[in-house]
């Protein structure tokens, strides 16, 4: 069983997986940058998307040959989170579970985050990625 590590954004050994096999895919593209944008039905979604230069001010977090990028106003919204992979019949993709999320639309597409929380909470949330 992992350890809880609240200062970390932490990947299973699946999402990994599953991030390697689209960046050898990917021309020039070295990195992942995981974000978070204000957006969808309850206020935040998170992102994806190839990056090939990393921003000064970003946390960078090497699994393999793994790299990922985040900006550090995303990080804040997901420290402590966990990055999954998950298939499900016809339903796959990018889970997170967010200790940090109060709230997770009906879609499973968006979050919200409140500035008080119960830290005894935890919160799943899910993005359907490809």
């Amino acid at each position: 069983m992992d350890k809880f590590k609240p200062e970390q954004l932490q990947f299973s050994d699946v999402a990994i997986s599953h991030f390697s096999g689209l960046l050898k895919k990917e021309d020039g593209n070295k990195s992942i940058r995981i974000g978070v944008k204000k957006a969808g039905c309850s206020g935040y979604e998170y992102f994806f998307e190839y990056a090939e230069i990393q921003d000064e001010d970003d946390t960078l977090i090497k699994h393999d040959d793994c790299t990922f990028l985040i900006d550090p106003k995303s990080f804040e919204f997901l420290k402590g989170s966990k990055v999954d992979y998950e298939e499900d019949g016809f339903n796959k993709g990018i889970k997170f579970y967010n200790p940090n999320a109060t709230a997770v639309c009906g879609c499973g597409e968006s979050f919200s985050i409140e500035k008080k929380q119960n830290s005894d909470s935890e919160v799943t949330s899910q993005v359907k990625k490809k």
